[in-house]
């Protein structure tokens, strides 16, 4: 007995075919929009290793979130660079620091039409550069660095943040920022782990947009080791035992194979964080015409849906939404 060879080009012969099988749909609605405000600009200024972003001023932001609405972008994630950095990294946790600021802003433009998550760190407010409080010895203090932490965190949602984004990758960080919201009232507002967060090489782009270059040093003693995917898992775990209600990968593109494992192994909402690198490298490769950007960035991001990501922190969320929006 024969059988007929499978031919399963039949289903790639017309658009339609192509339509009616595709598998995985990228929407404006996976998309989050990351967004740089800085004091004292009275312009946005241009960052030259991420072409096409800017460090935003109050107004120029609200500007960007507006638009982000009118798209159908559900959510953004601030990261705020002060005018000036102390060892402490102060400007953080202050009442009208720049986050504090473009929170209560958006709020006043936009009310809840889109949600503000704040990126919870303290190397862009540091003069050091480093995610943490230090040590006499210039190593980071854990268990201090998680208390500013929670402080943080608190001043955040005061501000209107919806979302709490730890991204400094130290040891019981979720737990503390949990408590601190609860014990001061905030118990509505979430916390979403940088559950697997690897000290890349991807991450030099922001650094250069958020003046956080460490000043000695690097990060590798808390951040995980591109190498280790079992590691990974086991971080992402103890965030979920500490209360995240959402979870990231990060880098995107260079853990697909993470983001996949971790969509097998936990029902929460799982996020992944195409990266400065990773958007600049689409860029400039575009720029020297090696292929079409607008084609590659919108396979970058499939790619990252299709490992498992059910958002996408992306810098071509506003590209790619406006995109969508056209054809749809």
């Amino acid at each position: 007995m024969s059988f007929p060879v499978q031919r399963l080009r039949r289903l790639r012969r017309t658009p339609a075919l192509r339509r009616l099988v595709r598998e995985t749909e990228l929407s404006p609605g996976d998309l989050v929009l990351p967004l740089f405000v800085a004091e004292g600009l009275d312009a946005p200024r241009p960052i030259a290793a991420l072409p096409g972003v800017d460090q935003e001023t109050l107004e120029s932001v609200v500007r960007r979130v507006e638009r982000a609405v009118e798209l159908g972008v559900p959510a953004c994630i601030l990261f705020g660079i002060p005018a000036v950095k102390d060892a402490t990294g102060s400007g953080a946790v202050a009442e009208d620091g720049i986050v504090q600021q473009a929170l209560r802003a958006i709020r006043r433009a936009v009310g809840d039409a889109i949600v503000c998550m704040a990126d919870t760190c303290l190397d862009e407010y540091t003069d050091h550069g480093h995610c943490g409080l230090l040590t006499a010895a210039g190593t980071i203090d854990n268990d201090a660095t998680i208390a500013a932490y929670g402080a943080v965190a608190v001043s955040q949602a005061a501000a209107g943040a919806d979302i709490i984004g730890p991204s400094g990758m130290m040891d019981g960080q979720v737990a503390a920022i949990r408590d601190a919201l609860d014990r001061s009232g905030f118990a509505e507002v979430a916390v979403m782990a940088y559950a697997a967060k690897f000290a890349s090489a991807f991450y030099g782009p922001f650094r250069e947009a958020a003046g956080s270059k460490p000043q000695f040093g690097d990060r590798r003693s808390h951040q995980l080791d591109v190498a280790n995917g079992r590691e990974a898992l086991r971080e992402v775990a103890l965030d979920v035992e500490e209360g995240a209600d959402l979870i990231m990968v990060k880098p995107a593109l260079t853990a697909l194979d993470v983001l996949t494992r971790a969509r097998q192994a936990f029902p929460h909402p799982l996020g992944a964080y195409c990266v400065s690198g990773e958007y600049a490298m689409v860029r400039w490769a575009a720029a020297a015409g090696a292929f079409d950007q607008a084609q590659a960035m919108r396979e970058v991001h499939v790619a990252i849906k299709r490992a498992g990501a059910d958002f996408i922190l992306t810098y071509a969320a506003l590209e790619l939404a406006a995109a969508l929006r056209a054809e749809a």
